[in-house]
């Protein structure tokens, strides 16, 4: 397949551009060319808001928009020229209001999600202009993304405790659940979508399991090669000063994807992948919290 991938050089991004290179595809992808690229792309260096004639003539199978955070940015893609047969938006499960009945299922009604905010409505209203425009695209609603290539302090964040032999403090029991999907079952579903066309457009998309943060923790532990100490801080600390996840639990339904997606990666797997190149790479994470400055300085002597 011949593909235009925005982004390429960050995290989903970057890892959808490697999947499918290394998948045989022909892979164009955009960005502004600030960080390394990807064996064998075709680099468009520019910002996706001042395309000008850059993507005009230009025609995709396939236009993969990892990068859409607002409908702003879908629009400036739309009106550039570009003549595509497929698009696939990836969008946020924060589109689901967290007053919704759990699991979330794509044909629930979508608005303000109060922990979100902001980043749901504007993934909700680049949603709704691409289905204006292109009835045909494909929607994903991810859960949180893990893998290689992450460049947000999550899992590093655990693996560092678990480098340092430090006890990891955790909200309250730990029993709050999380949800992941990984980047290549992520990248799997996306070559699924663009071979088979479903008739289905929206898709919640991840794991079919959830897990509870303290088992999240413990299996990122084993990933380095230990077993995690807790200590357990309590509610009324805020959760996002030493942790890593909003105090916000949801699930979403999977079953239309799971219909296409036979199987996932097991979560102990991915894991264990992310760390091996999580060591190797530690710079590769540039968005670090200071969450053990916080533990250090303000829940160690309590």
């Amino acid at each position: 397949m011949k593909l235009l991938i925005t982004g390429g050089t960050t995290f989903v991004s970057k890892a959808a551009a490697a999947f499918f290179i290394k998948n045989g595809d022909e892979v164009t992808v955009l960005n502004r060319g600030s960080r390394e690229q990807v064996g064998g792309v075709r680099l468009l260096q520019c910002d996706r808001m001042a395309l000008g004639d850059r993507l005009r003539g230009e025609r995709f199978d396939a236009v993969l928009d990892i990068t859409a955070y607002t409908q702003e940015h879908v629009l400036a893609l739309l009106d550039s020229g570009v003549q595509f047969d497929d698009y696939v938006l990836v969008s946020s499960s924060a589109v689901y209001p967290e007053t919704n009945p759990q699991p979330f299922r794509e044909e629930q009604a979508c608005g303000c999600n109060s922990i979100w905010k902001d980043y749901g409505l504007h993934k909700l209203q680049a949603e709704t202009v691409l289905r204006e425009r292109v009835p045909g695209a494909y929607i994903l609603r991810p859960p949180y993304f893990y893998g290689i290539y992450e460049n947000l302090y999550r899992e590093a964040f655990v693996f560092d405790c678990a480098l340092r032999g430090r006890a990891f403090y955790l909200p309250g029991d730990g029993s709050q659940k999380l949800q992941f999907f990984h980047v290549e079952d992520f990248c799997r579903f996306v070559r699924i979508l663009l071979q088979q066309h479903p008739q289905e457009r929206i898709y919640n998309v991840g794991n079919p399991e959830t897990v509870t943060v303290k088992e999240w923790v413990q299996l990122c532990y084993r990933a380095a090669g230990t077993e995690a100490r807790f200590v357990s801080v309590p509610k009324t600390v805020p959760q996002r000063e030493y942790f890593c996840f909003y105090d916000y639990e949801y699930v979403l339904d999977v079953s239309r994807q799971s219909a296409l997606l036979k199987d996932t990666l097991p979560l102990w797997q991915g894991l264990r992948e992310e760390f091996t190149w999580y060591r190797d790479r530690p710079d590769s994470v540039y968005f670090r919290k200071p969450y053990l400055d916080y533990i250090d300085r303000e829940l160690k002597n309590r």
